[in-house]
């Protein structure tokens, strides 16, 4: 096989699996397995939800294989499925304590990257800082609207377009837009201690 899983788009890699190819699925997993349970761990605040809905997303992408188009986005239609996933969980579970919020830990330095759990905790001065940081990063993501937090996770943490996410959520893109910025702005005054941090929102 000359085409390569990591120079596969996602696209390519659903089309594959769908024609019998299961080393293309195992590779969407490996893309997309972290992504998803980050998405819905911040979105129902529960790690073990969290994990079962990411397991039930790649379930729901198996049995609707038949329904996925070549010419759609596969990221845009995974994390519908798992949004919608997200909001029947927290139908059931409208209570939920929200203690699994700081359980994850993951390498990056993007905005989504810190709210999935940033780097492993350092040693001394400089990693209170960077606890202090996520800390506050998490609770102000936390207390947005529920409409403007989705859009923020979807957009931040899924990387799916304004486009998408309107179509996703069913909601003009203006309004979404509108979204973002008014979830920006929020976490700009809730973070005004980490002014630096905040500008880049923008």
């Amino acid at each position: 096989m000359t085409e390569g899983h990591a120079e596969s788009s996602d696209e390519m890699l659903m089309v594959r699996y769908k024609r019998g190819d299961r080393d293309a699925f195992a590779e969407l997993v490996r893309r997309y397995q972290r992504p998803l349970f980050n998405f819905s761990l911040r979105y129902v605040r529960n790690r073990e939800a969290a994990q079962e809905i990411a397991q039930d997303a790649f379930l729901r992408v198996v049995k609707r294989s038949a329904d996925f188009k070549h010419e759609s986005r596969f990221s845009t239609w995974i994390f519908a499925i798992t949004r919608n996933l997200c909001i029947d969980e927290l139908r059931k579970a409208k209570h939920r304590v929200h203690s699994s919020l700081d359980e994850t830990s993951t390498n990056g330095q993007s905005l989504g990257e810190k709210i999935d759990g940033g780097k492993p905790a350092l040693d001394g001065e400089q990693g209170a800082s960077n606890n202090e940081l996520r800390g506050g990063i998490l609770k102000a993501v936390d207390s947005l609207p529920e409409d403007q937090r989705e859009v923020f996770l979807l957009r931040q943490m899924g990387g799916v377009p304004f486009a998408e996410i309107a179509r996703i959520t069913g909601t003009p893109e203006n309004t979404v837009k509108s979204r973002m910025r008014y979830a920006l702005e929020r976490l700009q005054k809730e973070l005004r201690e980490y002014e630096e941090y905040a500008r880049a929102l923008r």
